[in-house]
């Protein structure tokens, strides 16, 4: 037998220069890696910034359509003319300048702007909402809770709301909140008087009812079975009075 060690059979010893190599080889590929994945990740991040600049060049996105979501009393041609804009503008152009211009239209309380790619803007507006027509120099104005006289001609635009005697914020506001929690009831009363300091009449389709300026809603929710029980009774009423406390007065004919 040979001696593993004997000249002819030379000793293999392992090549350092080889393993350095083999070593050195996978710490620069994850160095790659993790240099490509940081930049990945930064594009990534900041694309939000550049991506608009970038997207804005684009005839692409240029707008070629405007839809208006949310308007009902003020024309759709009135938000368009505030919005100016025309065809040279992008979708990712800052909207900020835009619902600026919107929200200066005295009927209007709330705008948002969204993009429908790729060339749509759409426009959601919420409108400051009439709740009283109040006769003005002979004609009617619609008012909202505010006491401020909104921009809605009654004449061209349909105002489903009642008729209150003079301008009176207590029972805009009164107005409102029925509006807000009882709108079935709401559409039932078609016009609204003070008959002293804090007594009100809200003329019903049926009947009035009297009441306190300061009544509730859960007050005015009293009326339903009383009038349910009347009906059921076939007896006619000629006014309902809440002013007494824990009392439905019906007064019949």
């Amino acid at each position: 037998m040979s001696d593993p060690t004997s000249e002819g059979s030379p000793e293999r010893r392992p090549s350092a220069h080889s393993g350095e190599a083999r070593v050195a080889e996978p710490l620069l590929s994850r160095k790659y890696k993790l240099a490509l994945g940081g930049i990945v990740l930064l594009l990534a991040v900041t694309s939000r910034f550049w991506g608009p600049l970038l997207m804005r060049r684009m005839d692409y996105f240029r707008v070629r359509r405007v839809e208006i979501v949310g308007a009902r009393y003020v024309a759709p041609s009135d938000i368009l003319a505030k919005l100016h804009v025309d065809t040279t503008a992008s979708v990712w152009d800052p909207t900020s300048a835009l619902v600026a211009r919107v929200a200066s239209h005295p009927e209007i309380q709330h705008v948002a702007v969204h993009r429908k790619l790729p060339g749509t803007l759409v426009i959601e507006v919420t409108e400051r909402v009439p709740v009283a027509l109040v006769p003005v120099s002979g004609v009617l104005r619609a008012y909202d809770d505010r006491g401020v006289a909104l921009p809605i001609d009654p004449a061209r635009v349909d105002v489903d709301a009642p008729v209150l005697m003079e301008r009176d914020v207590v029972l805009l506001r009164l107005l409102s909140r029925i509006k807000r929690t009882m709108p079935a009831f709401y559409a039932r009363v078609s016009s609204v008087r003070r008959t002293g300091r804090y007594e009100v009449i809200l003329e019903l389709e049926k009947e009035p009812v009297r009441v306190m300026q300061d009544v509730s809603i859960e007050r005015l929710a009293e009326i339903a079975p009383v009038e349910e029980d009347l009906a059921r009774k076939q007896l006619r009423v000629a006014e309902i009075d809440l002013r007494f406390k824990d009392q439905v007065i019906a007064r019949l004919q």
